[in-house]
C-alpha cells in the first residue's frame, strides 16, 4: 500500500476569496490536500455549495460562506463567523476578482468601471483589513493579481487599474507587515484556464493556457517554504508564444 503522504498543513486555518470556481477553487482544493482548514467564499452560492462539496471530500475541516467583497457589511458578517471558530487565520489569499468585456476608456460605462474596480481592489483592501485583526506573525497574505498589474491590456482600462493599484497595495501591506512577521504575496499569474476568458475574450486559445491546478501548486509551494524566506513576487506563465 502506497504510504499515506503528510499533510504539511494540518492545524492550520486558510481563507480563500471567489473559492467557488477557477483559480481560488483549485487553491482551497491544492490547500485542503495539505491538510490545511478552510474558509472560503464566492458570490454565486450554488457554485459555491458545489465547491464546498469537493473540498470536505479530502477529510478537511471546510466553512463555506457566501459573500460579496465589495459590502463592508457582508465582509464584517463573514469575519464574524470567521472568530467564532476562535483559530488564528494562517492564510488570506485575496482571489476574488472580475474582469469587464473589452471596452475603450472612451465608451467604457461608469457601472462597469465601478464594478471591477471594487471587487478587485476595494475588495481587497476590506477583507485584508478586516483579515489582520485575526492574523499573527508567521500567517500568509497572498493577492491574486494577474500579469496585468504591471502590464496593460488595450480595452481593459478598469480591469488594468483594478490590477495596478491591488499591487500598489500590496507592495505597501509588506512593507507595513514585515516587522509584524506576515508575509504578503504577489501572486501574478499568466493566462490561465478559467471562466473569466468568457468576458475577457471569448474566443481566447484557452487550449494553449496553464492550468488554474498549475497556479494552485505554486501558491501552496510558496506557503510551504519557511517563514524566514522572503517570496514577494509570483510570477507563473505559460510556456507559449503570444496569445
Amino acid at each position: 500500500m502506497k504510504p499515506k503522504k503528510p499533510s504539511r498543513l494540518s492545524g492550520r486555518l486558510a481563507l480563500v476569496t471567489g473559492a467557488n470556481r477557477g483559480i481560488g477553487l483549485e487553491i482551497a482544493l491544492a490547500l485542503a490536500e495539505e491538510g490545511c482548514d478552510l474558509v472560503i467564499t464566492g458570490r454565486d452560492e450554488r457554485a459555491l455549495a458545489q465547491a464546498h462539496k469537493k473540498v470536505e471530500k479530502l477529510g478537511v475541516r471546510v466553512l463555506a460562506q457566501t459573500c460579496d467583497v465589495r459590502n463592508p457589511d457582508s465582509v464584517d458578517y463573514l469575519f464574524v463567523l470567521i472568530r467564532a471558530l476562535r483559530r488564528p487565520l494562517d492564510f488570506l489569499v485575496n482571489n476574488a476578482g472580475v474582469a469587464h468585456p473589452s471596452r475603450n476608456v472612451r465608451d467604457l460605462p461608469y457601472p462597469m468601471w465601478m464594478n471591477v474596480i471594487d471587487t478587485n481592489l476595494t475588495g481587497m483592501f476590506l477583507v485584508t483589513q478586516a483579515g489582520l485583526a485575526v492574523m499573527k506573525r508567521g500567517s500568509t497574505i497572498v493577492n491574486n493579481l494577474s500579469v496585468a498589474a504591471e502590464q496593460v491590456f488595450v480595452g481593459s482600462g478598469a480591469y488594468n487599474a483594478s490590477k495596478h493599484g491591488a499591487l500598489g497595495l500590496t507592495d505597501t501591506l509588506r512593507e507595513e507587515l514585515r516587522p509584524k512577521g506576515i508575509r504578503v504575496i504577489a501572486l501574478m499569474p499568466g493566462a490561465a484556464d478559467t471562466e473569466i476568458w468568457n468576458t475577457l475574450w471569448p474566443k481566447a486559445p484557452r487550449h494553449k493556457m496553464m492550468s488554474a491546478a498549475t497556479v494552485a501548486r505554486s501558491v501552496v509551494d510558496a506557503l510551504l517554504l519557511p517563514a524566514n524566506t522572503t517570496v514577494e513576487k509570483l510570477v507563473i506563465r505559460p510556456t507559449l508564444g503570444s496569445l
